[in-house]
């Protein structure tokens, strides 16, 4: 088995340059089922058009997501992706961003850069005093903002009930939940205990209200109200759902596409609004490597325990021993490929609600040119018998002009 420099045993990799194989997919021995491919979408507001343009780079050469998994607007996207035939995705993943992007002044393709961070700041100005049609509308004259009580469903500055036809026209639910097509696992909090939930088509059938719960990020945002309990945005527990991933059970060979939005590396901050912005990187940002750390101490006691069963007399087995070893399953590997944004955002703290038609065209090509790059990196991913347990590759940040 080829192994990547510093892969360890036991342990995770680390690779940051695309290594050709094939053009179709991931490597993998012949005899081995294809691996599953999972798509990992963070909450972000507006930078969500860049995980739709990695959609795109993925749909459109043969390395669609078996299982999409999303928080906020991760799951909006999520639920728009799987919630449709193939044939229509990317026309409902378009239609619902052109429907949430405000016109802008100017033609940004023709203004200077400080000229163009201008017209997008006002453009930003105008989300938080109107909203965004079909998303989100202020609440006018609510208690709510002059601190009295309110019911649990409007303790919030926006309301989001548009969002719900927004959702219906975008997301075939029965198409969803039919079983025929792509997994889907949204997340948030319970409000009342602060516990972390997973709606997953796997398990139960999935509506709007799981998908509207999952991007009910406070205080802008209300609760919503899902079989009696309230919930909040997972971002809130976790803002990167990747956990779902490597804690799903029957353990699989799979090839993870994760898209960061945030980030968690910075420059000192010398401003407000770079303090600000620092700020939400720092709260959003993925907290991903603790979860794979788990994952590996996890995978290294199971193949431990399995390699001491296999070392007992066959006579000293019992049937519960026996389905105690099926259960610690086999060998499989995980590779995770990171996309990070990039962003071309100034340091604006406000840039995910930065909803401007310019910027979203933006954020969606660049995703889209990063997911071709991403598709390049699964190429070189081996799936041969392995030690390995998690291996990550981490994609260059590439801004493009």
């Amino acid at each position: 088995m080829r192994k990547d420099p510093d892969q360890g045993a036991g342990g995770s990799s680390k690779s940051s340059s695309p290594r050709s194989r094939s053009k179709t997919s991931p490597a993998r021995n012949a005899s081995k089922p294809k691996p599953r491919v999972a798509l990992v979408l963070q909450g972000g507001g507006a930078l969500g058009a860049y995980q739709a343009g990695v959609y795109q780079a993925l749909h459109e050469n043969g390395l669609t997501p078996d299982w999409v998994v999303g928080t906020s607007i991760g799951a909006i996207n999520a639920a728009i992706i799987a919630g449709n035939p193939r044939e229509t995705r990317i026309e409902k993943l378009r239609s619902f961003w052109e429907g949430v992007a405000h016109p802008d002044l100017f033609d940004l393709q023709q203004l200077p850069d400080a000229t163009r961070q201008l017209s997008t700041l006002m453009t930003t100005m105008d989300t938080f005093v109107r909203g965004v049609p079909g998303f989100f509308r202020p609440r006018p004259f609510s208690p709510f903002a002059l601190g009295l009580p309110v019911p649990a469903e409007e303790a919030s500055f926006y309301s989001t009930a548009e969002l719900q036809q927004t959702l219906e026209n975008h997301v075939d639910f029965d198409y969803l939940n039919g079983g025929s097509g792509i997994r889907l696992t949204v997340s948030a909090v319970k409000v009342t205990c602060g516990t972390l939930s997973k709606f997953d088509t796997k398990n139960e059938r999935l509506r709007v209200d799981h998908v509207m719960a999952s991007g009910a990020l406070p205080p802008a945002f209300a609760p919503v109200r899902v079989d009696g309990e309230l919930y909040w945005d997972g971002g809130l527990y976790s803002n990167t759902p990747l956990e779902a991933v490597l804690n799903d059970e029957a353990r699989l060979d799979t090839l993870c596409m994760m898209v960061d939005l945030w980030h968690a590396d910075g420059p000192e901050p010398t401003t407000y609004e770079a303090v600000q912005t620092r700020q939400k990187d720092v709260t959003f940002a993925s907290r991903s490597q603790r979860h794979i750390e788990a994952y590996l101490k996890q995978y290294q006691l199971r193949r431990a325990a399995r390699d001491l069963y296999k070392r007992l007399p066959p006579a000293l087995l019992n049937a519960a021993d026996r389905k105690m070893m099926a259960e610690l399953g086999a060998d499989t590997t995980m590779h995770i490929v990171r996309l990070p944004y990039a962003g071309r955002d100034w340091n604006m703290a406000s840039k995910d609600a930065n909803f401007s038609h310019g910027s979203i065209e933006w954020r969606w090509s660049q995703g889209y040119q990063d997911g071709l790059r991403g598709i390049e990196v699964s190429h070189g991913c081996p799936f041969e018998q392995s030690d390995a347990g998690v291996v990550v590759h981490e994609l260059p940040p590439h801004i493009q002009v």
